[in-house]
């Protein structure tokens, strides 16, 4: 599992001209699955993202959680995160897990996200063609892999 963190000043997802997704201060999250993925693998992802102390505080340190922020989150599928650009010009997606498996998985992890944090999650369309806009704080941008992590 990879994911994108951004810490954003807002975000918002668009599909056919309409938002279906918004938030102000907070995470913007792209989120890829492959395969052997799992829900365990998820939870811990999800367990993550939501106790890193990313934002600055008072002093300019990076200190406070989402939590501390009152911020919100924005989860967007994104299966090219595992696109293989290693031959030609055109990537691969072969890493990327199949949309049938993928959909579940990151629908469980928007529902852990609500579940660890008490808080709403903003999310695009699985598989829909978004248009996703942000001003990015900072920025501050993670890439996050659950294969270096656990």
């Amino acid at each position: 599992m990879k994911i994108i963190l951004q810490t954003v000043k807002e975000a918002h997802v668009d599909i056919l001209g309409k938002t279906v997704g918004s938030i102000s201060n907070g995470y913007l999250l792209l989120v890829g699955f492959t395969d052997g993925d799992n829900k365990e693998i998820v939870t811990k992802m999800a367990d993550k993202i939501l106790k890193l102390r990313v934002f600055p505080d008072e002093h300019g340190q990076i200190n406070l959680s989402l939590f501390d922020v009152k911020g919100g989150i924005l989860s967007i599928s994104q299966f090219t995160l595992y696109a293989n650009t290693k031959g030609g010009r055109r990537p691969s997606f072969v890493e990327a897990m199949r949309p049938h498996e993928a959909e579940p998985l990151y629908d469980y992890f928007n529902e852990e996200l609500a579940h660890l944090s008490g808080l709403h999650i903003e999310t695009g369309v699985f598989g829909a063609d978004m248009k996703v806009h942000s001003i990015n704080d900072g920025p501050f941008t993670l890439v996050l892999n659950s294969e270096d992590l656990f």
